[in-house]
């Protein structure tokens, strides 16, 4: 199984210490950021990775190259210009192409204990285009879902948006973390750079399973606000969660 992290964005709400290193290289803990991400990855048997630099890419893969790329093969996919989460899964596309194996796809800012095994088996058992981890928790950006945990749309501040009839919607919070069958990747017809999400709407609209994965119950925190990041760090240290 393969996977991809997305490492590519700028950090901006991690500054100033976004101002001379990417945020895949900010620490917590004594680690990096890309460092947890991989070990995670690693824990559940990926040893093939691609990674999307933007921001310091240099720095990203003198990085790996020190560490001897952690043990994993790994690739970069480097853009000049920030595509976003589709047009950054799009551009790397070709490292998915000849497997028809569901890949994860994660952000390089979130850590969690959510059961990646489990989520990929619920992803096979509902061939889903995409499966997604998702909460029970506060956020300025719902996604939607109906009564089969699928989803049907997103909320805004205008109001919700739904692109599917539901007997019943839940709002709920997005973790970062996909899980994707390559199929999904020709049917990206977006250009340029663009929010996975937006893909994932247009998809559901047209009769696409994009799915569910409740993860209320393991740890999970978004490390690119700066409380975070020594929210973390006690975590970590009180063995809340590990690395």
């Amino acid at each position: 199984m393969r996977a991809m992290i997305l490492a590519a964005g700028l950090g901006t709400r991690l500054r100033p210490l976004t101002d001379n290193r990417p945020k895949a290289l900010v620490e917590v803990a004594g680690r990096t950021l890309l460092e947890i991400t991989l070990r995670r990855l690693s824990r559940f048997g990926i040893r093939e990775v691609i990674i999307n630099v933007h921001h310091f890419a240099d720095m990203i893969v003198e990085y790996l190259r020190v560490h001897d790329n952690f043990g994993m093969h790994i690739e970069i996919s480097r853009e000049d210009d920030v595509l976003d989460t589709g047009g950054g899964l799009k551009k790397a596309g070709y490292f998915f192409s000849n497997s028809n194996e569901p890949f994860i796809l994660h952000n390089v800012d979130v850590i969690s204990t959510i059961d990646l095994g489990l989520m990929v088996q619920r992803h096979s058992a509902t061939q889903a285009l995409a499966t997604l981890g998702v909460q029970d928790r506060k956020t300025s950006r719902y996604l939607l879902f109906d009564e089969h945990l699928e989803l049907c749309g997103r909320r805004l501040s205008t109001g919700d948006e739904t692109v599917k009839p539901a007997a019943r919607i839940l709002p709920l919070a997005f973790s970062g973390i996909h899980i994707i069958s390559p199929r999904l990747l020709s049917m990206l017809s977006e250009e340029g750079a663009f929010s996975i999400v937006s893909s994932y709407l247009r998809l559901a609209a047209s009769g696409g399973k994009i799915g569910g994965f409740r993860t209320d119950q393991y740890y999970w925190l978004d490390l690119g606000k700066h409380e975070n990041l020594a929210r973390a760090e006690k975590d970590i240290k009180a063995n809340a969660c590990s690395m």
